[in-house]
């Protein structure tokens, strides 16, 4: 049985680069790679598993023959991509938003359901928002322990999330105020240093925090705080979960957090808590106070886990477990979960 033909579209983007990354690290499941991108980065040279590959222009006859292609671009080219590769015979794996929410579509996460990858009448599977992935893969285990009816979520994510754009952003505000003592003492002075180099985003993000990520949506939530919320419910198989979220952006390179208030059917504690972490796949407990162990960005940055720690139960409901999370965004976040489905298409594809 010769191995798959795997295509990556959007191979030049900040997470098509990470694919290519991990491509090469994990274990070879692929036979030929295409890498494809835009018109305007066709002809470009990739490396990918040792190889030095040609980007190829995104058309229909790009999918000829591939077997399973993975998109890591903006929602609207996977909107009209996607169903066009299905159409020339390959299984779609979608990082963008456009599908998760079609009920056809299956919302993946290898850890929690992969039996999901069965129900895709349309061909595609969906990968979720880089939030969502690094909170839920530690929040599975708790449900199936403790059956969660609810979340209340505080999210700190990374200028990466907002793309290239979001770290060079980042990294050009940090040169305008770093050397100058007196920046954030005084109302107006670290808007002025910054000038208006926002980038996408709608404040300052050196020297400060800005509640707010993604679009506008009804009744004053955006559009990442919706997402949150229903990819969860749809991940887990919970329709009716409760779920509040508060998205923050935050000057980190790489790396989204959530602080997490979980609420129970059943009554919880720390240490059964911590047990049932760390026996699970694709989370890492780091939860150690006394000697300042704790889930950071700056440590889970480049690596695969979701990180947890500062677990302890709620002071006012014997239910309720407060807990922190963090990930790589671009990692499980994206390139890594969209890879882990893939390689579940190409083992069912083998057994055929």
């Amino acid at each position: 049985m010769a191995m798959p033909t795997l295509a990556v579209v959007g191979a030049t983007g900040a997470v098509g680069t990470v694919m290519c990354d991990l491509l090469s690290s994990r274990r070879n499941v692929w036979g030929e790679i295409r890498v494809v991108a835009s018109s305007r980065s066709a002809g470009r040279k990739v490396q990918c598993r040792g190889e030095e590959l040609t980007v190829q222009a995104l058309t229909p006859e790009v999918f000829d023959g591939v077997d399973v292609a993975m998109f890591d671009v903006p929602d609207e080219v996977s909107a009209e991509w996607a169903p066009i590769a299905v159409s020339r015979g390959a299984v779609a794996v979608d990082n963008s938003g456009a599908f998760r929410m079609d009920k056809d579509v299956p919302l993946v996460v290898p850890e929690i359901n992969p039996e999901q990858l069965r129900n895709r009448k349309k061909g595609i599977v969906a990968n979720a928002n880089c939030t969502t992935l690094a909170m839920i893969v530690a929040i599975a285990p708790l449900h199936r322990e403790y059956g969660l009816r609810e979340l209340v979520l505080a999210s700190y994510q990374a200028v990466s999330g907002a793309g290239q754009v979001g770290v060079d952003t980042l990294h050009d505000q940090l040169a305008k105020v770093a050397g100058d003592r007196v920046l954030g003492s005084r109302p107006g002075n670290v808007r002025q240093a910054v000038g208006d180099d926002l980038g996408p985003f709608p404040a300052p993000l050196a020297l400060n925090v800005v509640p707010w990520a993604g679009s506008l949506k009804e009744a004053g939530w955006s559009s990442e705080e919706l997402k949150i919320r229903n990819e969860s419910r749809k991940i887990l198989g919970l329709p009716d979960l409760k779920v509040s979220a508060t998205c923050v952006r935050v000057p980190v390179v790489t790396g989204h957090s959530v602080a997490v208030h979980a609420v129970f059917g059943s009554e919880v504690d720390a240490e059964g808590a911590r047990e049932a972490l760390r026996n699970a796949p694709g989370v890492i407990l780091v939860d150690d106070p006394a000697t300042g162990e704790f889930p950071m960005p700056i440590d889970a940055v480049g690596t695969d886990p979701s990180w947890v720690g500062r677990l302890r139960r709620s002071m006012d409901d014997p239910r309720s477990l407060d807990l922190f999370v963090t990930g790589d965004n671009l990692r499980k976040g994206a390139a890594l979960n969209t890879a882990q489905i893939a390689e579940l298409l190409a083992a069912e594809l083998a057994s055929r």
